[in-house]
């Protein structure tokens, strides 16, 4: 049983002349097997808000969910600590939108699918035995989420064994800790390569199972 959180930092604006889009774009995949370490990672999530975010006495404003962005390096590692233990990797692509071909700067949705797909081909998912769960941050329209679903759905149905059901599912992120976990790590790569802040990054870089720039 596998659960795949999918997660994207920064944009994918690409004019460098009138507008400051970021330089990179990142997308993240957090790849879990297994309903208990699942569940352990929700939990530590949970946790981390709970304690670190929202703790007793000092609740002025309740935080609904642990974003990359905002938190201090602090909270970051203890996040860690809560996790470091579970058994999942990281596989990510870091997209320098520099190198972009010029023709593909108009075609946005078909550049995010296009990553996507490629970093879904390097998780063994041809070794899942009873489901496949693809969860993405819900950033899209109903269009480009559609045309999402039927193009990765066609991809990993060939690489799937034919009696494993696969589930392809857009949340916001605060309904599910699993989005939150892999916005921090996701968040923490693109801090590294954007901004060339790394202490977060070195963190957890053991987790890193696949990188590419």
């Amino acid at each position: 049983m596998w659960f795949l959180y999918l997660d994207e930092s920064g944009d994918l604006g690409f004019d460098f002349v009138n507008k400051k889009p970021s330089r990179f774009f990142v997308i993240t995949i957090l790849a879990v097997e297994g309903q208990d370490a699942n569940r352990q990672l929700i939990k530590a999530v949970k946790k981390t808000i709970r304690r670190k975010l929202n703790p007793r006495g000092k609740r002025s404003r309740i935080a609904e969910e642990l974003k990359g962005t905002g938190n201090t390096l602090e909270v970051k590692r203890y996040f860690y600590e809560q996790v470091q233990d579970i058994d999942f990797k990281l596989y990510t692509i870091i997209l320098n939108k520099r190198r972009v071909f010029e023709n593909l700067a108009d075609h946005k949705t078909r550049v995010y699918n296009y990553v996507s797909r490629i970093l879904l081909e390097k998780i063994p998912l041809d070794q899942a035995m009873v489901k496949v769960d693809l969860i993405i941050d819900r950033s899209k329209g109903k269009p480009e989420i559609l045309d999402f679903n039927s193009y990765i759905r066609s991809q990993l149905e060939a690489r799937i064994h034919p009696t494993v059901p696969l589930y392809i599912s857009h949340y916001d992120s605060r309904e599910h800790g699993g989005l939150q976990a892999v916005d921090m790590f996701s968040y923490g790569i693109f801090e590294g390569y954007e901004k060339k802040r790394w202490a977060w990054f070195n963190v957890f870089e053991e987790k890193i199972a696949f990188s590419t720039v």
